[in-house]
């Protein structure tokens, strides 16, 4: 019955893959860290890594992937918010091109 008032969930395979990708994910950003990759290069990629095992982690351990679409796009649209806000604030501080 709790399967019915919950809907679908991932099983502890799929937390398991997940698990195994956030931590090569962790270690090809520490790799980039330890190799002294060139800033440019690193901030970019960095960036994005953060972003994926950000939406890895909440989409299938907050269980944001399984929940109602209205619940996603509201946590998208704050998301989003959250971009701009980072990006006048990083604008104001002049902070240079990448």
């Amino acid at each position: 019955m709790a399967e019915e008032e919950h809907g679908f969930h991932p099983g502890a395979s799929e937390y398991i893959q997940i698990g195994v990708i956030l931590a090569v994910l962790t270690a090809f950003e520490v790799g980039l860290f330890l190799f002294e990759v060139d800033s440019r290069l690193a901030t970019p990629v960095l960036l994005v890594l953060t972003v994926v095992k950000f939406a890895l982690v909440v989409f299938w351990f907050m269980h944001l992937r399984f929940d109602s679409p209205i619940f996603r796009r509201l946590f998208v649209v704050g998301l989003l918010l959250a971009f701009a806000v980072f990006g006048v604030v990083a604008a104001t501080f002049h902070f240079g091109p990448i």
